[in-house]
């Protein structure tokens, strides 16, 4: 081979790397953008919409997917944790439209007769582009990629249990269990946009729990809408409580002191007050709810004891974007998810408990009173993956 040709080949060669080199270098770029452009959506509220390719970029990635292996714990670690039937089975029927989503996905991706590094990124891009959040999405991908070595990788079984393990985890928040004993009255404020179900979410747990032998009395704070306080008086009547109202456009705060002092009055239980839900955005909102915590300790010295957002988990990640924005102004302890039946979106849960590191108190996953059920982090996996090992890519 003459040397000219060889210099030729050679200066091929450099082009071809140069090329590769700057491809990749603007592949970075590209998904640096849309990750900067999904977080500017959710600061601002709004309905994050979906990415066609969304690789995040991560340290030390270059074209491979080699996965790093680390010391894998104790096989005990993997195992189910027991789980209540019934629960199990009312949050398999409530996430059916859920598991037809990016579950499904997921089952369609591990059901191929070959898993190999393809499918790790196509597994990247399910996450990412489910309704769990994007940090909740990287801590699962992440478990997987380097939790698991490469031979694990090409086993689906230990693929699912390893996302299974991460969610539970996820899940799991550090919170003190829910103990509507430590005071009595224990008070109850409940924080929520309209339209999100706050005032139905009120009414089914003051019916579900005078049910169980327990006092309740409502405050009708949501004073500014009046339809808010006709419908919680009918719940009122459902589940025979005394329900405290004002004025329609009155101060709110007026209502919630009276309905903490009659809840002290007549030795009731548990007081719930509902309170105003115009858009998390209006700012004159969050100060009127500052308020009315400043009242309930006026009203009774420590209360109130916990305070509640009720989210639409139809909103998908805009439900993460509103409690963060509560967060900020006020002491969250608990969230009640609803309508998860009638929503492909259920796995925001996954995000909520990552992002914010508050607890699913309840959850809603029918329109009976008994499907306000609380939030078993357990039976909620084992229910929103039931059946997707077995899906295949037919």
């Amino acid at each position: 081979m003459s040397s000219d040709l060889m210099g030729e080949l050679w200066k091929l060669g450099i082009a071809i790397v140069v090329i590769v080199l700057v491809v990749g270098f603007m592949r970075r770029l590209a998904l640096k953008s849309r990750a900067q452009a999904q977080t500017a959506r959710e600061r601002l509220g709004a309905e994050p919409k979906q990415m066609g390719k969304p690789r995040r970029q991560k340290p030390g990635r270059g074209g491979s997917v080699e996965p790093k292996h680390e010391e894998p714990e104790e096989e005990a670690a993997d195992e189910p944790a027991l789980v209540d039937a019934e629960t199990k089975d009312a949050f398999k029927a409530g996430l059916a439209k859920t598991r037809g989503g990016f579950v499904a996905k997921l089952g369609k991706l591990f059901g191929r007769k070959k898993i190999d590094a393809a499918t790790v990124d196509e597994l990247e891009e399910v996450l990412f582009t489910a309704d769990i959040g994007p940090r909740a999405a990287d801590r699962i991908f992440q478990s997987v990629k380097s939790g698991l070595s490469k031979a694990d990788l090409e086993n689906s079984d230990k693929i699912w249990k390893q996302i299974k393990k991460t969610s539970k985890q996820i899940l799991a928040v550090d919170a003190p269990a829910l103990d509507l004993e430590r005071a009595k009255p224990f008070v109850l404020l409940v924080l929520g946009v309209n339209g999100v179900g706050k005032t139905t979410t009120i009414g089914k747990l003051a019916k579900k729990w005078t049910d169980e032998g327990k006092k309740v009395v409502l405050g009708a704070g949501d004073t500014f809408r009046a339809a808010a306080t006709e419908q919680l008086e009918e719940w009122g009547k459902r589940a025979d409580v005394p329900v405290v109202k004002g004025k329609s456009g009155g101060d709110p705060s007026s209502v919630i002191f009276d309905a903490i002092k009659r809840g002290v009055e007549d030795q009731a239980d548990i007081v719930i007050l509902d309170t105003a839900g115009r858009l998390h955005s209006n700012a004159g909102l969050m100060d009127e709810l500052k308020k009315v915590r400043r009242v309930c300790e006026k009203a009774m010295s420590g209360s109130p004891h916990e305070v509640w957002m009720v989210l639409d988990s139809t909103t998908g990640q805009n439900a993460i974007a509103q409690a963060k924005t509560f967060k900020s102004d006020m002491d969250i302890t608990g969230i009640v998810l609803t309508k998860l039946d009638g929503s492909s979106k259920g796995g925001v849960v996954l995000g909520i408990c990552d992002e914010l590191k508050v607890p699913v108190r309840y959850i809603g996953v029918g329109e009976k009173i008994g499907d306000l059920r609380p939030f078993d982090p357990d039976a909620f996996v084992e229910a929103l993956f039931e059946g997707a090992q077995d899906s295949d890519a037919a």
